[in-house]
């Protein structure tokens, strides 16, 4: 198969590459960084499906959802992380035109159903905070409809470019491959306002909106001071923390990358230095690292199963068990025995 050179680079008689768009020390820089990245969101990502198979207390509906975003961000590492290591450290795209096609159709399946997966858990957790009262549920059957929904959707959005609409090219500095987002041809412009419109756009509204909602909730029933002096505050704020943790780690990992996809789309003539383009596709590919710890481990019945996997015991057995921000805000309410509505009266 021969290697995929790209624009500005040459190669020669044997193979070689006589032109690089950055310097050799840059790709070796990139090849480490993404090397790390991609061993580190394997290894946490399949501890996760691990420790899950093994804990029938973990299969909750929620978990349904976590572990989908667990399987979606190994197939990230695996399909998008590792080669993108192997091209940098080779210092060009040596997986020829097939190997690009499959790896931007494989990066962007598992990407936008991870997309996918952070708005079901987004709206799952909008749930059970907004609406303690149960007047809304979110069951298992939920969960398994929303995991199922983020697979087909990013499938049928993903698969076009295979079959003649839109097509996969190399990004950044041609070390890896995405929709390409630069061709002004009608049929790819149609096709990438679609994608940008429904795969971006819509998971991202979805979750600004329940987090925002979610926000303004716990905002609110903190107000209640039904528990022990600044006990309710204190949840309030705990959880606060974590919503706007996984906000912030969404922006910074998506945000970047999306911002630099719509900027392209809306002007042809715009121009990006190969290399700033690069960053927002290292940042969306860090996801695979950030949403393990985030979503995961920071609950602390997760950290404590997977501590009983790997070291045979658990640390936190000892301590009284932190309750997890959705029961916690919902027991306050419930303890009131008023409707949310009621409850979120100021």
């Amino acid at each position: 198969m021969e290697p995929l050179v790209p624009p500005g680079r040459y190669s020669t008689s044997n193979g070689s590459v006589d032109t690089e768009l950055v310097s050799r020390t840059v790709y070796t820089i990139l090849a480490v960084i993404m090397g790390v990245m991609s061993v580190t969101g394997i290894l946490l990502n399949v501890l996760v499906i691990v420790v899950t198979v093994k804990n029938r207390q973990l299969r909750q509906p929620l978990n349904y959802a976590l572990v989908n975003l667990a399987i979606c961000d190994l197939g990230c590492a695996l399909f998008g992380g590792v080669p993108t290591t192997v091209t940098s450290a080779m210092g060009y795209f040596s997986l020829g035109r097939v190997g690009c096609v499959l790896e931007g159709f494989a990066v962007s399946f598992f990407g936008i159903a991870s997309l996918c997966t952070i708005a079901v858990i987004s709206v799952e957790r909008y749930i059970v905070v907004c609406f303690p009262m149960g007047a809304v549920e979110f069951q298992t059957r939920h969960a398994v409809a929303g995991v199922v929904l983020s697979w087909v959707w990013s499938f049928v959005w993903n698969t076009p470019p295979l079959f003649g609409w839109g097509s996969y090219e190399l990004e950044g500095i041609k070390l890896s491959c995405a929709p390409n987002w630069y061709s002004r041809d009608v049929g790819n412009m149609s096709y990438i306002i679609l994608y940008f419109s429904l795969c971006f756009a819509v998971p991202f509204s979805i979750i600004m909106v329940s987090y925002s909602r979610l926000l303004w909730t716990l905002h609110q029933v903190t107000k209640l001071q039904v528990s022990e002096a600044g006990s309710t505050n204190r949840v309030g704020k705990q959880v606060a923390r974590m919503v706007v943790v996984m906000v912030l780690a969404f922006l910074l990992t998506w945000l970047p990358y999306a911002a630099m996809a719509l900027a392209v789309i809306m002007d042809s003539t715009l121009y990006i230095d190969p290399l700033i383009a690069t960053i927002p596709v290292y940042l969306a590919k860090s996801s695979t690292v950030y949403n393990p710890i985030i979503y995961i481990f920071m609950n602390k019945k997760f950290r404590g199963c997977a501590s009983t996997v790997l070291c045979g015991r658990n640390p936190w057995n000892t301590e009284s068990q932190m309750p997890e921000c959705e029961t916690t805000v919902g027991s306050i309410i419930k303890s009131q025995r008023v409707s949310p509505k009621e409850s979120l009266k100021d």
